[in-house]
């Protein structure tokens, strides 16, 4: 399984992915998400993306699995779970089974800082994901 957990650590809540990634023992901590991930991604029997979420009540985890994106939306600009699944498929000829966790935030300003809500929902979710 690879985890992987991204944001800005530098941007208060945007920054949980990255600390539970930091605290996940062989999880992937990234500021963002890259096309150099596909090769890894390819190699995975399961993926898990950890990200930040401004929609919902700050605090709340959120699941949703995941499919590559469409043909032709894979290579953008803005790379997303989606889109590097689908670049892992059409590269690697493999993409495996995803899911995305998101944490409501409560603040996205400029801290190196959880809100409450959200460090409790790292705890949560790191002890899920470490056991």
């Amino acid at each position: 399984m690879l985890i992987i957990g991204y944001g800005n650590p530098l941007r208060g809540d945007d920054g949980f992915g990255y600390r539970a990634a930091e605290r996940i023992p062989s999880a992937m901590a990234v500021h963002q998400l890259t096309p150099e991930l596909m090769e890894p991604i390819s190699r995975a029997d399961r993926v898990i993306f950890l990200d930040a979420s401004a929609e919902g009540v700050p605090g709340e985890i959120r699941r949703r699995e995941l499919a590559p994106a469409a043909e032709g939306r894979a290579f953008t600009h803005h790379a997303t779970p989606e889109a590097l699944l689908a670049g892992a498929l059409q590269l690697y000829g493999r993409a495996p089974t995803a899911t995305l966790i998101t944490v409501t935030c409560a603040s996205f300003d400029l801290s190196d800082r959880l809100s409450p809500p959200v460090a409790t929902a790292l705890e949560t979710l790191v002890a899920e994901l470490s056991a």
